[in-house]
């Protein structure tokens, strides 16, 4: 009886963990867009020609500052811009995605 319940609960647990495991795949392997111009003071997911990596951007809604949102969102929101090439700050230097940009980017 105490070993039927000991594998029950093993049972119970991989499944719980498969579900979130599927859950987060799924949001990482979604469809992102980098939106710029809304990301907060320090928020923002790669650098720009003003901040040299993810989280210096030093004021709110700096147009050259980007976040990773789900395709579509960034045009219904006020003020926000699309950022075209997936790397590219103005000048053509290449900024740095911070790690959850990364693990978005790559799923």
């Amino acid at each position: 009886m105490n070993s039927e319940r000991i594998i029950q609960g093993a049972i119970a647990s991989l499944l719980a963990i498969g579900v979130a495991t599927a859950s987060t795949v799924s949001f990482a392997a979604g469809d992102f867009e980098k939106c710029a111009g809304i990301a907060k003071a320090g928020k923002n997911d790669c650098g720009t020609s003003k901040s040299s990596c993810a989280a210096t951007a030093k004021t709110d809604r700096d147009t050259e500052a980007w976040i990773l949102v789900p395709k579509g969102t960034c045009e219904k929101i006020a003020g926000a811009h699309l950022q075209m090439s997936e790397f590219a700050k103005p000048g053509g230097k290449s900024g740095v995605l911070s790690p959850a940009a990364k693990a978005a980017a790559a799923g």
